[in-house]
């Protein structure tokens, strides 16, 4: 006798016992595997990035003390320039002419004086052996100290008209670098002009004005003299691709008066600039230090999420190996870490890699994180 259980039947009782055994797999998928590190304190400098303006350490405007005709320019543009250099030859003719009568003048007062010097002694005798009259004495004495006054004034004539033909020769008061020049050869120079001839700018050290808050205006103070001697506190500038100079600036000071229109103070930082990569009126970015805190807690800013109101978000491991999402409130950033204000204790264990694995009812797989920025280089 046949069974109707053999054949075919039993070809489509494997069929189901097998798609049983595959939709036992779907439905235990393998474990998510995900980055995990424990928090504990570190020692980290909290620092306010904000933006800032260079400007120049020295600024000297080059203008033309006495008129005349400018003969030669004596620098080249753009370039770096010495204190007492000469810029601008200004046609010294007519101040030479000054000079010359003025010392002329000076001499003939000077031979004045002399003769008048000789009569005052040669009456001296005389009045005391009354051989003359008082009276004539007294005219040969007023005599000579008038003619020391005029040789007086006529040798401060001849210093005026010297410092006149000095300043013919316009000259740099600081080194620094020159910009263009306002005016060229055959152009009239004269003293008090609005425009200077050029302008020095000495930039070997710049400043970097930032601007601040005015409620932070104490604490600006305190960390300018935080450091040692006359050494203000440190500050790192960045460039516009955000990486930073490879030299150190240091806070000087805030400004004492506030903008009545923004509430804000200027915090000044002194900058060196040996290689002059800091030009005058560039935009960069500061980070003036706030605060430092010895046992802070920070996590990678890859483990902070934030949810659609804005809320910060870390997902921890629990005690059971589960993944648990944990508010948090953050505070500053630094090198690619946030700090957490609350929310976290030391000992948690905070995913960093691996959020996007995470499925309801899928188990975990932590292994240990590896911070990039702890490698080591090769």
């Amino acid at each position: 006798m046949r069974s109707y259980f053999s054949g075919p039947f039993l070809l489509a009782s494997a069929l189901a016992l097998s798609a049983c055994g595959g939709q036992q797999d779907q439905q235990t998928p393998p474990p998510a595997e995900v980055s995990v590190m424990q928090v504990t304190p570190v020692s980290v400098a909290i620092a306010d990035e904000l933006p800032g303006r260079v400007v120049a350490f020295r600024v000297a405007e080059i203008r033309a003390q006495v008129g005349g005709i400018i003969q030669r320019r004596m620098f080249e543009q753009g370039s770096e320039v010495r204190a007492g250099q000469p810029l601008f030859q200004i046609n010294p003719s007519t101040f030479q002419a000054e000079a010359n009568s003025a010392a002329a003048n000076l001499n003939r007062s000077q031979a004045t004086y002399n003769r008048a010097q000789v009569q005052a002694n040669r009456l001296k005798p005389l009045v005391e052996a009354d051989a003359i009259s008082r009276q004539s004495y007294d005219d040969a004495v007023a005599a000579r100290n008038e003619a020391a006054a005029d040789v007086a004034q006529n040798r401060a004539a001849l210093e005026r008209r010297r410092i006149d033909l000095g300043y013919a020769t316009v000259r740099s008061p600081i080194s620094g670098r020159i910009d263009q020049a306002n005016m060229t050869e055959g152009a009239l120079a004269t003293a008090g002009d609005a425009a200077p001839l050029a302008t020095v700018q000495q930039i070997d050290k710049v400043y970097v004005d930032v601007r601040q808050p005015a409620a932070r205006l104490e604490m600006l103070r305190r960390i300018a003299q935080a450091g040692q001697g006359n050494e203000g506190a440190p500050v790192t500038i960045l460039g516009a691709d955000g990486q930073p100079y490879p030299v150190q600036g240091r806070l000087l000071f805030s400004g004492i008066s506030v903008d009545p229109g923004t509430g804000e103070v200027v915090a000044r930082v002194e900058v060196p600039n040996p290689q002059r990569t800091l030009l005058p009126g560039m935009f960069v970015r500061a980070k003036l230090p706030r605060e430092a805190r010895s046992n802070a807690l920070t996590v990678p800013l890859q483990a902070v999420q934030h949810g659609a109101r804005g809320q910060a978000t870390v997902t921890i491991v629990d005690a059971k190996g589960q993944p648990v999402q944990r508010p948090v409130t953050t505070g500053a950033e630094i090198d690619g870490r946030v700090v957490i204000e609350s929310g976290l204790k030391a000992g948690d264990r905070v995913i960093v890699e691996g959020l996007d694995r995470l499925r309801p009812g899928v188990k975990i797989k932590s292994v240990p994180w590896r911070d990039p920025a702890a490698a080591p280089k090769r």
